[in-house]
């Protein structure tokens, strides 16, 4: 084989290698995850908040070269950013967000930590401050399994793709899409743009989504 035919096919290999490793790290994404990853624009500037053990930051980072921060409460999950190589810091995001001046990222992220909050009017209106935009992500109660569990069993159901028992803390205070799209039609929050999962699968936007989504995606303005 010529010189340049191994080259090339060196090549070749290093292409498929990569694009089979980016895959395998897409995948290892929760499904919510990925759809945000998704919305994320090469180069951006990122907060994320409840960041856990920074799986979507490293994501975004490696793949999408952002610059990210992260605000975590628990010390392991500071931890294991820090393992990652990421910038996070520990703290209430009540108080945590204050530090931060106008418009200091492209985009600020609340992953499945919405409904944990006291204050989420407050949290929401200093993402957009800080941030050019919001992205927020939440297990939806209104789906139709949590609906006929209620009532058939009366008990109250666990979250959608999010289980956890009503008394474990931190105590999940239960919203639906519907709830939601009604809280940003109050105070004035943009909608601009909405996915809608049912486990990993994707569903319409337009019709049922309140009873057929186990999760829902939405970036704010």
């Amino acid at each position: 084989m010529h010189k340049k035919g191994k080259v090339a096919l060196a090549d070749v290999r290093e292409e498929v290698a990569a694009t089979v490793a980016e895959r395998s790290i897409s995948l290892s994404l929760r499904p919510d995850l990925r759809a945000i990853a998704e919305l994320i624009r090469p180069g951006e500037k990122v907060l994320d908040l409840g960041c856990g053990d920074g799986t979507l930051l490293c994501y975004l980072r490696d793949e999408l070269g952002v610059t990210g921060r992260g605000i975590e409460l628990s010390e392991e999950g500071v931890l294991a950013c820090v393992r990652r190589g990421l910038s996070v810091r520990q703290g209430n995001l009540h108080e945590g967000l204050g530090d931060y001046p106008d418009g200091s990222f492209d985009t600020v992220i609340l992953s499945q930590t919405l409904p944990y909050l006291n204050d989420p009017a407050f949290i929401l209106r200093e993402m957009l401050r800080v941030g050019r935009r919001a992205i927020v992500s939440f297990a939806n109660w209104g789906y139709w399994r949590c609906r006929l569990s209620l009532l058939f069993t009366g008990h109250m159901p666990v979250a959608p793709d999010h289980p956890q028992p009503w008394y474990v803390p931190p105590r999940i205070r239960p919203l639906t899409v519907r709830d939601f799209g009604d809280f940003c039609r109050e105070r004035g929050i943009r909608i601009t743009a909405e996915i809608y999962l049912a486990g990993a699968r994707r569903i319409s936007a337009r019709r049922y989504k309140n009873l057929l989504a186990t999760t829902a995606i939405f970036e704010l303005k």
